[in-house]
């Protein structure tokens, strides 16, 4: 009896040392496909409701249902992203080569706002060091050469790759296929695998549900309101790369405060400075009636619930997923973040009862 109650922690942490070992095989034999796999696990997310609602009209057809929903988010979702894309890119390009040629004369553009502007403001500019048309012309030159040079860059890196690109793509759509028919039964796996109490499990996966639901839904499609609203008031009053300025500036509706008006209020200035005055007041117009109203309009109606993420702890992470992973950091940052907190929360919780224990004064 006691050579088996001594031989039984050994076999234990030998299979966990096994469960350890197989479990990092797996993941660095996933790795090269991680992002095609998260995006069709946040896509299996967010567009189960659209399979629910197919099954609910085909009873017991879940694969039908899902290859239905599928269909529809290619059509969509997907092929409008990928053509939105490569306009964006052809634009980016179009602009770089432009910009390294020395067809856009910063430093006209620059002139005619310059005087445009009161004298004590030309005065406040001059004296902070942007009265040279000279210096300004190369600080502005270098920044957008260099940001559309990142774009150009990007869609070679792209380009250089098909193979390694549409067997990504083809994984997504596979893997979003079978996780929209098996998504809940594989959730339920996971957290029965999972060493915790099963309620705290429970609480994370919520937690993890919702702000997957809430950024994609807050986030990423505000920003394409926006963006999509401003390409179009863009268009109306003739400024060119509508879809270009249309990206950046659902890109920068992530920012707090500040989101697409650093956009719009530069383009609406130039405007009115260079005499095109209905356009400016346009520009002005959509910025804050349409632009700016609609993420105080939908993000409500989008997201629902509030994650319980500090504004200034969404920004940070966002910035710092981006950086870290590109567009999938958008959600894998403020992810991680929303785990962090409700994983150390329920740990206070948890810690409370003992705490306060330990407190009460002896009898």
């Amino acid at each position: 009896m006691s050579a088996e109650r001594t031989t039984e922690p050994v076999e234990q942490r030998g299979f966990l040392l096994f469960l350890g070992l197989v479990t990092f095989a797996l993941l660095m034999v996933v790795l090269p496909f991680a992002r095609p796999l998260l995006w069709a696990a946040m896509g299996a997310i967010v567009f189960q409701p659209l399979y629910r609602w197919f099954l609910l009209r085909r009873p017991g057809k879940e694969s039908q249902s899902a290859l239905a929903s599928m269909v529809v988010i290619l059509f969509a979702v997907v092929l409008p992203s990928l053509w939105i894309g490569s306009a964006v890119v052809d634009e980016a390009a179009g602009l770089f080569l432009a910009f390294s040629e020395g067809d856009i004369d910063v430093a006209m553009y620059f002139e005619q706002v310059f005087s445009a502007l009161p004298a004590n403001i030309q005065a406040s500019l001059a004296s902070a060091g942007f009265g040279e048309l000279s210096a300004v012309q190369e600080r502005v030159t270098a920044f957008v050469q260099a940001s559309l040079g990142l774009i150009a860059q990007q869609a070679l890196a792209i380009g250089g790759s098909v193979f390694g690109f549409v067997l990504s793509f083809g994984i997504a759509l596979y893997v979003g296929f079978f996780l929209l028919r098996d998504g809940r039964m594989v959730g339920d796996a996971v957290l029965a695998a999972l060493p915790m109490e099963r309620g705290v499990a429970d609480r994370l996966a919520e937690r993890f549900l919702t702000i997957v639901r809430a950024t994609i839904k807050g986030s990423v499609v505000v920003g394409l309101v926006q963006g999509a609203l401003g390409a179009l008031t863009f268009w109306i009053v003739g400024v060119p790369s509508v879809l270009l300025l249309g990206v950046i500036m659902a890109i920068a509706s992530l920012l707090p405060a500040l989101g697409p008006a650093i956009v719009w209020v530069p383009a609406a200035i130039y405007l009115l400075a260079t005499g095109a005055i209905w356009e400016g007041i346009a520009v002005i117009v959509s910025g804050v009636a349409l632009i700016g109203m609609a993420d105080n309009v939908l993000r409500p109606i989008l997201v629902g619930r509030d994650t319980g993420i500090p504004d200034w702890l969404i920004l940070v992470t966002t910035l710092g997923g981006i950086a870290m992973m590109g567009l999938s950091g958008i959600v894998v940052g403020p992810l991680v973040c929303g785990l962090f907190l409700a994983g150390w929360g329920i740990f206070a919780e948890q810690r409370a009862p003992a705490a306060a224990q330990t407190a009460e004064p002896p009898d």
